[in-house]
């Protein structure tokens, strides 16, 4: 069995076939989906696809970087009243983006902070989101190093050097696609993370591996992330669906 650590298969481009999306995962051995937020819009139909199947689906709560602009403190205490007005599984999707522009760098380094600290009153895990943007989000991770912080480096792209520093601030690796992407590097990456700090995820809709590259993403194609794995490692790919699921079920408490 599987756990996709991040999907978000609740938003509009499944509107159409969620329901064979859902079945398909099932068939292909996905046991569990984590269902991180992106902001306020998004809310109300991620909690009502948990709550149609709360063995399911997993919800998480934060506010994406790419949703922080001049509004954002706003938008965070909308998830700071749903963080206190029932459970969740972790803060997420959480972060900081400089892919796309710097205009908000300030504001999204104060979201992430601010979104960190409840992680540790919570004690619940974060799911952080890293583009062109890892030294500023470890400066504010190694503020909080000795408060027992966790989480997943979401769609880790880096190098061994970073995926050792990632690991030993207590933090694991979140494979994708991407880690079928022939020129991605993480084949020479990948061999050297231990396997009991990996986990799966699909970023759905986003980021499809091969042999979907380009096309919309699912939970179902997790097992092709994982076969690429096991290539990769040289191990059997029931291996890496054991030990990546164990690591999932108990970072996230299931």
């Amino acid at each position: 069995m599987f756990i996709d650590t991040h999907s978000h298969i609740y938003t509009d481009e499944f509107s159409s076939d969620r329901a064979e999306v859902i079945e398909r995962a099932k068939n292909a051995g996905i046991d569990k989906i984590v269902i991180p937020n992106i902001d306020s819009s998004s809310i109300r139909p991620m909690l009502n696809l948990a709550d149609s199947a709360p063995e399911y689906f997993f919800p998480l709560m934060g506010l994406h970087p790419t949703s922080v602009k001049e509004d954002f403190r706003e938008e965070l205490k909308i998830m700071d009243y749903w963080l206190n007005k029932r459970k969740f599984y972790g803060i997420g999707e959480i972060g900081i983006d400089l892919y796309w522009e710097r205009t908000f760098i300030e504001e999204q380094i104060e979201a992430f902070e601010t979104q960190v600290e409840w992680a540790i009153k919570f004690q619940m895990p974060v799911v952080i989101h890293v583009r062109d943007s890892y030294n500023e989000v470890m400066k504010v991770l190694y503020r909080h190093k000795n408060s027992l912080l966790k989480g997943i480096f979401h769609s880790f792209t880096g190098s061994e050097e970073q995926a050792k520093e990632i690991i030993d601030l207590g933090f694991k690796i979140g494979l994708g696609g991407i880690v079928t992407f022939k020129n991605s590097g993480l084949n020479l990456v990948v061999p050297e993370i231990p396997l009991e700090q990996i986990v799966l995820e699909t970023d759905s809709p986003y980021l499809s591996p091969v042999p979907f590259r380009g096309k919309r993403n699912e939970s179902s194609h997790i097992t092709y992330i994982a076969s690429k794995i096991a290539d990769l490692k040289g191990i059997d790919v029931k291996a890496v669906a054991s030990i990546t699921s164990q690591n999932a079920c108990e970072l996230f408490g299931f």
